[in-house]
């Protein structure tokens, strides 16, 4: 966020404010990410996400069982509840499964894969990741043709994970203890209601500010703490960046350069720039230069994984790791480097050769 807020005043000494300014915001996106984080931060404050994930891991009886499930829980969940959201969820309770029953030597391993997951689960849903939203308003892309474009990446993402999965953690015996948590029934349904709401304003079914506005009543009357829970950098981040990057499409050295690049290889060129300044940066300020929106989307996508910026969600993890095994910091992210960058090499080389076809 601060590095966004500084790149938006430098540029705004190039490109004094004016009328344009105004256009540079994108305001259903704000609208759909901060209802949507809302009601998932509303949802996390009666442990709905993890009553429900620790009741599925339950049914699991070994170690490679376990971590499966506990990567596929936050795949999906990066899919409804946004990459970073689902790593605050599930990260805590990976830890607490594996530390109770014994299993510490898996938690690393267990970590990335959350990760990988939460990074490239969200690629399927409009809500999924915060650049997905952006540019499935910004082109206003179909709920069809945003699936046919990433269900290719999604299934062979799916298949990646399984397989490392499997390989490199044994099946085990494994023993998980009871706790007791209590759900709120009757909070459960209203918030479901919500969320249903924010889908349906993501999916243009209806009025993104009637729908900002039902969510806003509803959660500041059952729970407007979770209101400040929302996570306000992100969306001053998008707002930095908007000026930012409008700013950068009206600067004619800029245009050039960057025009050339995207020119020669869209996915290429987008998904190495989130190695650099993360996905949803990148997907703000490439959107201005190109029309191949197919392109752009997978490429910030598939730029999730990589390097530890690629995608701040994967900061959350390291926080995570770092926090508990701080003596173990330098081998997390040797192991994580090494799996994030394989699942890199071999989903841009997939993507060149489908798009090269």
């Amino acid at each position: 966020m601060c590095i966004a807020a500084l790149l938006a005043l430098v540029t705004a000494f190039i490109v004094p404010p004016d009328a344009q300014y105004i256009k540079y915001f994108d305001l259903k996106t704000l609208t759909c990410l901060f209802s949507t984080l809302a009601v998932v931060c509303a949802l996390k404050n009666i442990n709905f996400f993890y009553i429900l994930a620790k009741n599925t891991v339950k049914m699991f009886k070994n170690t490679r069982a376990c971590v499966l499930v506990l990567v596929y829980i936050t795949f999906i969940g990066s899919m409804l509840i946004a990459n970073d959201m689902a790593l605050l969820t599930f990260l805590p309770l990976g830890y607490y499964v594996l530390k109770n029953c014994g299993k510490q030597k898996n938690i690393a391993f267990c970590f990335i894969m959350q990760t990988v997951a939460a990074n490239l689960g969200g690629m399927l849903t409009p809500f999924g990741n915060p650049q997905n939203l952006y540019l499935y308003t910004k082109f206003n892309i179909s709920n069809a043709n945003f699936v046919r474009i990433m269900l290719p990446s999604f299934l062979l993402s799916v298949t990646l994970i399984t397989a490392c999965c499997l390989i490199f953690v044994k099946p085990e015996p494994l023993f998980v203890t009871d706790e007791k948590i209590k759900l709120d029934k009757k909070k459960s349904v209203i918030y479901g209601v919500l969320f249903l709401i924010s889908v349906l304003m993501v999916f243009r079914f209806l009025p993104y500010y009637i729908g900002g506005l039902i969510i806003l009543a509803v959660i500041l009357i059952v729970d407007r703490r979770a209101l400040l829970t929302v996570d306000y950098p992100l969306l001053l981040t998008f707002v930095f960046f908007f000026i930012f990057s409008g700013n950068v499409s009206r600067i004619s050295l800029f245009q050039n350069t960057l025009g050339v690049l995207l020119n020669k290889n869209v996915l290429l060129v987008s998904s190495l720039s989130c190695q650099f300044i993360s996905n949803v940066p990148s997907a703000i300020l490439l959107s201005n230069f190109t029309t191949s929106y197919p392109l752009l989307l997978v490429g910030v996508n598939i730029g999730g994984v990589g390097t530890l910026i690629s995608s701040l969600a994967s900061l959350i993890t390291y926080r995570e790791y770092s926090s508990r095994y701080p003596k173990d910091t330098k081998k997390y992210l040797l192991e994580y480097s090494a799996i994030s960058f394989s699942f890199l090499l071999i989903l841009i080389l997939f993507n060149l050769l489908i798009y090269s076809s």
